[in-house]
């Protein structure tokens, strides 16, 4: 069973929705959702449950975490929802740059190779990977629900692209299209 982190910002909008829409379709990763500037112990925001309730996910027992070393030292693969993400984990966590790479490029570039999943990891060489515009999802904070609303389908499209490399039957509702 893989470990998957997913990091954003405040751990209130983007990390609880790439959480909670991969444990609501795989049962068989293990997932943990943290920030990097993070207000320990907050729920996530009502623009964020109601985003997730339109896919019809919830997340009741989320609290907002700060990333620490136990998250990501046993963290398979550490998924930041946009470059600056990276960028923290690369300058905090070293040991974990070559298993850290933005939701948009793992999603393109994972999902696609063959072998062992810490091998597939291992190829894409994550550690020396220029971050890139492209790779971010757009921060809802300081939007209305319709921005939220968007981020959370957004992130669903690509956890529907990643699912397959983190399940090797590539069977899961999210590549179906299902929520």
């Amino acid at each position: 069973m893989p470990h998957v982190v997913f990091v954003c910002t405040g751990n209130a909008a983007r990390s609880v929705m790439a959480g909670a829409i991969l444990a609501a379709h795989l049962d068989d990763v293990e997932i943990t959702t943290a920030g990097t500037h993070v207000v320990e112990g907050m729920p996530m925001s009502w623009r964020t449950r109601e985003a997730l309730a339109g896919l019809d996910v919830t997340a009741p027992r989320h609290r907002s975490t700060q990333l620490r070393d136990p998250h990501v030292d046993t963290a398979d693969l550490v998924v930041g929802l946009a470059g600056e993400h990276v960028a923290y984990v690369r300058r905090t966590h070293p040991d974990a740059a070559a298993r850290t790479g933005t939701l948009r490029r793992l999603a393109r570039d994972l999902p696609g190779t063959s072998g062992p999943f810490a091998e597939r990891v291992a190829a894409l060489d994550l550690a020396h990977t220029p971050l890139e515009a492209w790779e971010d999802v757009i921060d809802p904070a300081g939007g209305d629900l319709p921005e939220f609303e968007a981020c959370a389908r957004d992130i669903h499209l690509l956890l529907g692209q990643l699912a397959p490399a983190l399940r090797p039957d590539g069977d899961d509702a999210l590549t179906r299209g299902e929520t």
